[in-house]
């Protein structure tokens, strides 16, 4: 019997002892069904919201059990299950994140299926995954009216309705096969606390006179990823054009692996971004980072997780990094006549002009190919030491051409001191280091 056929008839058995689980399961009748949902129905929103995540968690158990484990394994199971009410979003939003497929392969989604509704709208949080460092919460919208112009403001709230310290990212809602369907995720980081016992997703609707609000709450379970953390002490420094970095230590949860890195502070440079920053097995695979921007003295890059596929060797390896010579971080601009003191010498400032209260700076700079950052400043003061703000940035590859608007800048006295606080400059300078792998 080869390997390919050992494997296949183990996913077989598996696949079986799941199926037993799934029979043995209790399912209402109609009646029984519905006297749940008149109770459901006349409960209070906050008591109405866990019991429909408990009946729905019953009848999708044995789908989570069934079908995730073969996502990884099968590409014509996967395509199964993405035609499955709730799973399709799930799969293909996760698909390109390797550490999430393996993540789920080992049955760590948990259904939610929680779901708010308000003037034939409605939002469904369909899933989630989540261990100490990191949540992705799958979310599906129906009956979105004027899609392209609507936008939502999202809060996540503890179970006391405090705002959680966390940061996270998300995106409109795209359209699915099912016309009246929008699906999106939403992706936390946890730097500050732990992910809460009991979370709170609020949806607000902005730019129109309604300003609707859904507002999910469903548990989260820990132990499900309890006591996975791994530490790997690392402790090298790298050098790259000069510049010393110091990787001290590689944290590997199921959803991510954390790396800290830390610039040293007699660096001639300072450091904005490492360009192509990867992990490599002895197989060759890539662990991709979306982590394009490092920057201050250092930062946590995230990459994806290797966890349950443990290597017997990494190798970081970047290509070089986006960054300037500290001596020309600060920059005098004097908005009537154009002229430009400081910054580098690529930097150049095409024109100023006043929008209402705003000032706009346009610039280019020279050898900005492959960018993978934009220019903004910080530290902004007038000559009166007035501070502004950036109000929006701007970045055109293409034509290596950036904009800068200045909030309330029209008001500022004359010249304008400003501090670089991301350049698209790319210096080429290959590296790699090992990295170990027991922890």
């Amino acid at each position: 019997m080869t390997d390919e056929m050992k494997s296949y008839e183990t996913l077989e058995q598996r696949l079986n002892a799941r199926k037993t689980e799934y029979d043995a399961m209790p399912v209402p009748d109609a009646e029984a069904y519905q006297s749940v949902q008149a109770g459901i129905r006349q409960a209070a929103r906050r008591r109405k919201f866990r019991l429909r995540w408990y009946m729905s968690s019953i009848s999708a158990a044995a789908i989570i059990l069934l079908f995730t484990g073969c996502i990884r394994v099968s590409p014509a199971f996967a395509s199964f299950v993405e035609q499955l009410p709730g799973m399709e979003g799930i799969v293909s939003m996760i698909r390109q994140d390797k550490g999430l497929m393996m993540a789920i392969d080992q049955s760590l989604l948990q259904k939610v299926g929680v779901t708010d509704e308000h003037d034939g709208t409605s939002v469904t949080v369909d899933g989630i995954i989540t261990d100490e460092s990191r949540m992705v919460i799958f979310y599906t919208m129906k009956g979105i009216k004027d899609s392209e112009k609507s936008d939502y403001h999202i809060d996540l709230l503890d179970e006391h309705g405090k705002q959680l310290p966390v940061a996270f990212g998300y995106s409109s809602p795209l359209p699915t096969s099912d016309e009246d369907l929008y699906e999106s995720s939403i992706d936390v980081s946890f730097t500050e606390s732990l992910p809460p016992q009991e979370l709170t997703v609020e949806f607000k609707e902005r730019g129109k006179e309604t300003n609707r609000k859904w507002k999910i709450t469903f548990p989260v379970d820990h132990s499900l990823t309890k006591g996975m953390k791994k530490i790997i002490p690392v402790n090298q420094t790298m050098t790259v054009d000069g510049q010393r970095i110091q990787v001290n230590q590689a944290t590997l949860f199921p959803t991510r692996l954390v790396l800290d890195i830390e610039y040293d502070r007699n660096n001639t440079k300072k450091i904005f971004g490492i360009r192509d920053l990867q992990l490599i097995d002895e197989q060759g695979r890539a662990w991709r980072t979306d982590s394009s921007s490092i920057g201050g003295s250092g930062s946590s890059v995230f990459f994806e997780s290797m966890y349950f596929s443990t290597p017997k060797k990494l190798t970081l390896q970047g290509s070089g990094l986006s960054a300037v010579n500290k001596d020309e971080l600060v920059v005098s601009i004097d908005p009537s006549s154009g002229v430009i003191q400081g910054g580098p010498a690529s930097l150049k400032l095409l024109k100023s002009t006043v929008q209402g209260k705003n000032l706009i700076l346009e610039f280019s700079i020279a050898d900005a190919q492959n960018a993978t950052s934009g220019l903004s400043f910080t530290n902004i003061e007038d000559s009166k030491g007035n501070p502004f703000d950036i109000n929006e940035v701007g970045w055109s590859p293409s034509v290596f051409e950036a904009r800068v608007v200045i909030k309330n800048g029209a008001a500022a006295k004359g010249n304008l001191t400003m501090e670089i606080y991301s350049y698209p400059d790319q210096i080429r300078a290959p590296f790699s280091i090992e990295i170990p792998v027991t922890p």
